[in-house]
């Protein structure tokens, strides 16, 4: 639940010029709702915008900035009277990816992993540190364990995928119905904007979460209440629509690489080809066929087992558990002494699966 309380709460900023305040304010669409003394006023109360401002000409200091969203507005910059900026933006602004930077990135686990605490108290470890200029970002997360302090929420976002690595976790997902729980293995695709909250998790619980635009909003919306009454599978969310991957439902099928098989996650049939996500599993061959591919992103996550990484221009990189690494288009690499239990996460956008390089 989002904490709420009763009452108001007011911005204080210093008012200049009283009058021309006011009348600057509300020919922005703000509403006088007080002002005081009566014989010679000097405070103003004005609201609008899900924002209360009061106007005082006792104060002084900085006279802040405002961001102001409106429906139809155009972008622009005022300065108020008083001296306080206003940052007229559209109510809907549009989502912005950046252009793609692609480099070779690999981040290794091991005892000195850099963790962070983030949303609703989770760990974060960025796997890839340069987000590929903005474009991506990929987390591995260690939740916790038994009920998560999670609200309902959505994310801006043009791609957003989940794969539990480790445990289990109940969620819940708007028009899907009542909660599941994600087993190890086991993964979902998030369309743009689903609502969702994470209500419980097993003990050791660790996921792998990929998004584009690294940098995006999540939001609360706490009007929704999880599970709601319409169950609606097929919706589509910003031309994807929910998926949920579940293991024991799967199979294993020739991968189009050499020295390995796969188990298709459902991922580009959900995004309609936008992205796509299978596990790797080595067949047992010693050496892996070289491999390239003309993606955006190629992102590559040790599940389990063992190899040795080489990618050309680099040094060769043992690879083990938690271990993740991004392949730049264009360049040639490989997965060699490969033990036999060694499975990979794989993930590409656009749907644009690696293949052996000729």
């Amino acid at each position: 639940m989002v904490p709420t309380a009763e009452g108001r709460a007011e911005l204080v900023l210093p008012a200049g010029d009283l009058d021309a305040s006011l009348a600057f304010f509300t020919d922005l669409g703000f509403a006088l709702e007080a002002t005081f003394p009566a014989d010679a006023p000097e405070v103003a109360i004005v609201s609008g915008f899900g924002l209360r401002l009061r106007l005082d000409a006792r104060t002084s200091g900085d006279p802040g900035r405002v961001i102001l969203h409106r429906e139809g507005g155009r972008a622009e910059d005022l300065v108020a009277p008083n001296g306080t900026r206003i940052e007229v933006r559209p109510l809907v602004v549009p989502l912005r990816v950046p252009p793609v930077a692609p480099s070779y990135v690999l981040t290794k686990l091991g005892d000195d992993a850099s963790w962070t605490v983030g949303r609703a108290g989770m760990r974060y470890r960025d796997l890839i540190p340069d987000r590929q200029g903005g474009r991506f970002v990929a987390s591995h997360i260690r939740v916790g364990e038994g009920e998560v302090a999670d609200y309902v929420h959505y994310h801006r976002v043009r791609f957003q995928m989940i794969f539990c690595y480790r445990g289990w976790t109940r969620l819940l997902y708007e028009d899907q119905g009542p909660a599941f729980v994600l087993q190890a293995g086991e993964c979902v695709l998030q369309p743009p904007e689903i609502r969702h909250r994470v209500v419980e998790c097993g003990p050791g619980t660790e996921v792998v979460e990929i998004g584009c635009p690294a940098i995006h909003e999540t939001l609360t919306d706490a009007a929704l209440v999880l599970p709601n009454a319409k169950l609606d599978p097929t919706r589509v969310f910003s031309g994807q629509t929910f998926t949920r991957h579940e293991r024991v439902k799967a199979a294993w099928e020739p991968s189009g690489v050499q020295g390995f098989l796969a188990r298709d996650l459902g991922i580009a049939r959900a995004t309609r080809g936008l992205a796509d996500a299978r596990v790797l599993k080595a067949d047992g061959a010693a050496n892996g066929g070289p491999r390239t591919h003309d993606g955006e992103l190629s992102f590559e996550f040790v599940l389990e087992g063992a190899a040795t990484l080489v990618c050309e221009g680099q040094s060769p990189a043992r690879l083990a558990p938690g271990d993740a690494f991004v392949i730049p288009a264009g360049a040639t690499f490989r997965v060699d002494e490969r033990s036999p239990d060694l499975e990979i996460l794989e993930v590409s956008l656009p749907r644009a699966r690696g293949v052996d390089a000729l």
